[in-house]
């Protein structure tokens, strides 16, 4: 007869089912461990800047190569080298290059600005007229003052004081010519804001130039001392207003005048020169001088000697230029005294 296998029963069964249980829970603890370390390991990087967002974003902005860019920086494009040099202003669009010729910038004068063209206004008025004579007498309204105001001012206008203290410094040194001659000096009004020094240069050139008095033989040389016998004063228009005795009110701050064996120049007029006549300031200067000189050496007034002459520089242009241009000098440049017939 073949056995038959009986059921265990007992002790034995119950050690071998909670051997088989243990087991069991051992493997699925083992299984349970492994999932959830997979499962860790490829959630981390997503949960850990939930976890601690300021490190991640701290730790992003150190790694970003955008935390060195400065506000006025802007981020390369798409496909472009960011190490590229920047582009040459001279070459910006809108930028002459400055080695062609045709855009170079327009000349400027001493302010800054454009030099504009001269335009011509010549209204009349009347003028006081001038003693002729050296030393004697006061000559007031040279043909060179402006009492209209009228006309085209500078384009650029310098600060000119109205008022001075009536105290004057003498100009050093500064004309070389010949060692004989008139002695002059040049004085200018503390706080007119022009050199004295200048002042003397210019007035010096004048007194030289080929088509002053020189032509009839008058030559001058600077001084610095008392010796001098002819001053050039250059004055406020107040100041110049008391030293040349101006009493019209038509006259008042605006005419320059001789004074016994002084030339009374009004700043007004040495900057600004007049409207009245077609020339620059600097021209006018010498307008100015060598009308004043030319009473001194005992020249009186002339008026214009026909249409298109040159006006003669003893005549009062500020009356009207009846025809004549505007002329500064007393003699051309081939030494021909530009005159005219005589002003009762």
């Amino acid at each position: 007869m073949s056995e038959q296998r009986r059921p265990v029963n007992g002790p034995r069964r119950r050690v071998a089912l909670q051997r088989r249980r243990k087991n069991r829970i051992r493997l699925g603890a083992i299984g349970a461990t492994v999932c959830l370390a997979a499962l860790g390991t490829a959630a981390v990087p997503m949960l850990l800047p939930r976890l601690l967002p300021d490190h991640a974003s701290r730790q992003e902005e150190a790694l970003s190569p955008e935390a060195v860019r400065t506000s006025t920086e802007p981020a390369p494009e798409a496909g472009t080298d960011d190490t590229s040099p920047p582009p040459d202003d001279s070459q910006a669009a809108g930028s002459p290059d400055r080695s062609d010729p045709s855009e170079a910038p327009e000349p400027t004068g001493s302010a800054g600005v454009p030099k504009a063209p001269v335009a011509p206004d010549t209204p009349k008025s009347p003028e006081a007229s001038a003693t002729s004579g050296p030393g004697k007498g006061k000559g007031k309204g040279n043909g060179s003052g402006n009492r209209s105001g009228k006309g085209q001012a500078p384009s650029a206008q310098p600060t000119i004081p109205v008022t001075g203290p009536g105290t004057f410094a003498t100009a050093p040194l500064a004309v070389t010519g010949p060692a004989t001659g008139t002695p002059f000096r040049v004085q200018v009004e503390n706080g007119a804001g022009i050199d004295p020094a200048d002042a003397a240069r210019q007035i010096g050139a004048i007194l030289g130039d080929r088509r002053g008095w020189g032509r009839e033989g008058a030559t001058f040389r600077q001084v610095a001392g008392p010796e001098a016998e002819l001053t050039f004063r250059v004055a406020t228009a107040s100041t110049t207003d008391k030293l040349c005795d101006v009493r019209q009110p038509e006259h008042l701050g605006e005419v320059n005048c001789r004074t016994g064996n002084d030339v009374v120049i009004n700043l007004k007029r040495w900057q600004l020169g007049s409207p009245e006549f077609d020339g620059p300031p600097v021209e006018y200067r010498a307008l100015i001088v060598n009308h004043e000189v030319g009473h001194w050496l005992g020249h009186g007034h002339e008026t214009c000697p026909g249409p298109g002459s040159p006006a003669p520089a003893m005549m009062q242009q500020i009356d009207g230029l009846k025809g004549c241009v505007s002329n500064a000098w007393p003699y051309d440049t081939q030494g021909r005294y530009l005159s005219g017939p005589a002003v009762p």
